[in-house]
């Protein structure tokens, strides 16, 4: 049929599989909460339709209202928002409940690929480069109020597109480094290990041998290396500062971060519970499972959110290594097929927001299930399209079928 040339088959054939899996495994879980994810699948499904025929330009001309909108929703929450779980991150209606940060994605996703394809932009240029965070730093600092730290972090999927349109990569390699003493310096926090200062020292005297070598050997102008300098010495006193801003945390999220350090069996009664549950659920399922709602562990309750960040869990147990694999698997081929898409995509609007969306999948993917193996700490991330939730599955249904749109008019454009 000609109308269906330009649809993107082994996408939406991946998305599909992904939806149905999922509400198996919720079901297996508890039933009433997979026949639930069942009718959000059907309503996203139907969402997409209207988005199919939809006018393309619909999604650029409207971005900015989508964004603010979306901004909106989130500053809503501080009013209005319903705790749920120690975070007021939920609009309540009735009996249903809606997560507004899902959405606030695609704003953002939207108004990025809009303001990064204008004529006028320049990566290289500090206006466009400073705009362009700021479209990313807006919501992002709302989401940090909340505080949704899990959330927060999938922000830096919208950096990683903007890394594709030109953005210097030593950005990354700071973030990397901030994050690394942080890490570091809370570990070290500790009367049987070096002292602090020591670490502090250390990073002073390897950035004062990196300036000597800069200037000396290489013949580099020192007033080049001063943003390099100024890095150095956020980091010594970042290693500092770090124990303080730790002390600041939640108990629970302070136990989260420690239980990378400590192992999961130190607080098998707190935060380490979920952890230690899901590890023996996944590693008990073996080769090839235990099967369908056989998992002593799943069908024991055993693991507090199991349906929604904790549902990987499920299907190590009842499915295998085997299963497992063949899910990651799938995850890889549809996050890599956006990829491809993207950067074959003549629009750069479209090219955009398709590393947009493959990017928020991507740190969704890697975060959920480096948490589920303790990898990773406890942030409360949902795996897309399997968790349970009809915001998540709305949300993400949402990005997917505007790309597969997008892609679909780009493949029939005579352009």
């Amino acid at each position: 049929m000609k109308w269906a040339e330009g649809i993107d088959k082994l996408g939406i054939t991946l998305y599909i599989l992904l939806c149905v899996f999922a509400i198996i495994n919720i079901y297996s879980v508890k039933a009433e909460l997979g026949q639930k994810q069942l009718i959000f699948f059907g309503i996203s499904c139907f969402v997409g339709l209207i988005i199919f025929f939809m006018r393309t330009k619909f999604f650029e001309n409207m971005s900015a209202i989508i964004y603010v909108g979306g901004v909106l929703l989130l500053v809503g929450l501080f009013p209005f928002g319903t705790e749920i779980l120690g975070q007021k991150n939920w609009y309540k209606f009735g009996g249903f409940t809606m997560q507004p940060v899902e959405f606030a994605k695609i704003g953002t996703a939207l108004m990025l690929a809009n303001y990064v394809s204008n004529q006028d932009f320049n990566i290289n240029n500090q206006r466009s480069l400073i705009t362009s965070l700021a479209i990313i730093a807006i919501p992002g600092a709302v989401v940090l109020m909340i505080p949704d730290v899990g959330s927060l972090l999938v922000f830096v999927a919208f950096v990683i597109a903007l890394y594709r349109e030109g953005l210097s990569g030593k950005l990354f390699l700071v973030g990397t480094l901030f994050a690394g003493v942080f890490l570091i310096a809370n570990y070290l926090n500790d009367p049987l290990k070096i002292s602090l200062w020591y670490f502090t020292i250390i990073i002073l005297i390897l950035g004062a041998i990196w300036f000597a070598f800069n200037v000396f050997l290489l013949n580099k102008n020192v007033y080049s290396l001063l943003p390099a300098v100024g890095i150095i010495i956020l980091l010594a006193g970042l290693s500092i500062v770090s124990p303080i801003v730790f002390e600041k945390l939640p108990k629970h999220q302070q136990e989260r971060v420690e239980v990378l350090y400590k192992g999961e069996r130190e607080f098998r009664d707190t935060s380490g519970y979920n952890l230690l549950y899901s590890k023996t659920a996944i590693g008990s399922g073996g080769l090839t499972g235990k099967g369908y709602k056989q998992g002593s562990v799943t069908q024991g309750k055993f693991v507090p959110e199991q349906e929604t960040d904790y549902i990987f869990c499920t299907v190590g147990e009842e499915w295998g290594f085997l299963g497992s694999t063949i899910l990651i698997l799938c995850y890889a081929i549809f996050i890599g097929r956006i990829y491809y898409l993207a950067e074959n995509q003549k629009s750069t609007f479209n090219r955009v927001f398709g590393y947009c969306f493959g990017s928020i999948l991507l740190i969704h993917f890697v975060i959920n299930l480096g948490m589920v193996m303790g990898l990773f700490p406890t942030v409360g991330i949902p795996l897309p399209f399997f968790s349970y939730g009809g915001s998540s599955l709305l949300a993400f249904s949402i990005m997917t079928f505007i790309f597969f749109k997008l892609n679909y008019a780009d493949k029939n454009s005579l352009v």
